[in-house]
């Protein structure tokens, strides 16, 4: 769930936010569904310099009995552990985790590193996959492959891999992105951006060789159901969570 002024929104690549929902209510409606895991991502706290609302978390946090991951303007130990204190059971660190590298060792350190997830915003370049920071809004001179290697080797329990140039167009994943990622590393991969169809997850999970498959609109939307895709994943030989 990307979270804006305290309400759920969803765009098309990082642009053109509408409104998708109260953050409590998709949470509970999420956690009767059968979703396997929350994710709430303050899209603007970066920018503004603020932290992730902690009432936001509080109130999401009140209404399932699975795992939060926590994103957004999570740029020191102690924004960490407001997001844990609110409910939070994990968080996720994106533009701080490139400035500040050495912060994913000190959550590691602190939480353990199933705690510390680190999200990677990528667009393809003429060669490879650029990452972006600062929701999207600036290059950050990396190589996205070669970032999820160091976000590894630095502590990250799990990597966040988001499709900028799929996100919010339903197209499908970046299975090439996720694939090259997934490869690279020994922690579990997250693809996120691009969801459309029952077939984007199967792809993702096979082909794109993805551990889980992050999606907003068509849930948000109710486009399918989560039990609609379960079914469906099983039908294909993925095992999923019941």
């Amino acid at each position: 769930m990307d979270v804006r002024d305290g309400q759920v929104v969803k765009g098309v690549q990082f642009q053109q936010l509408r409104h998708a929902g109260d953050p409590a209510e998709l949470a509970r409606r999420y956690n009767v569904e059968g979703i396997d895991e929350i994710v709430v991502l303050d899209v603007t706290a970066t920018l503004e310099s603020r932290r992730a609302l902690a009432r936001t978390i509080s109130a999401v946090a009140r209404e399932i009995f699975l795992p939060l991951t926590v994103g957004g303007g999570i740029r020191t130990e102690d924004d960490a552990a407001a997001a844990v204190d609110a409910g939070a059971d994990k968080v996720s660190l994106n533009t701080a985790a490139l400035s500040h590298p050495a912060l994913i060792a000190t959550l590691a350190r602190r939480y353990g590193s199933q705690a510390v997830i680190v999200a990677i915003d990528a667009k393809r370049r003429e060669t490879g996959f650029g990452v972006y920071v600062r929701s999207g809004t600036a290059d950050a001179g990396r190589d996205a492959v070669a970032w999820a290697r160091e976000a590894e080797r630095r502590g990250a329990g799990e990597i966040l891999l988001t499709s900028m140039d799929r996100d919010g167009t339903r197209s499908g994943f970046d299975c090439e992105l996720t694939a090259a990622v997934s490869s690279a590393v020994n922690i579990p991969v997250i693809a996120s951006g691009g969801a459309g169809g029952l077939e984007h997850f199967a792809d993702v999970f096979t082909r794109g060789r993805a551990d889980a498959a992050l999606a907003a609109s068509i849930f948000h939307y109710a486009d399918t159901s989560v039990a609609e895709l379960k079914r469906y994943l099983m039908a294909n030989d993925i095992a999923v969570r019941l």
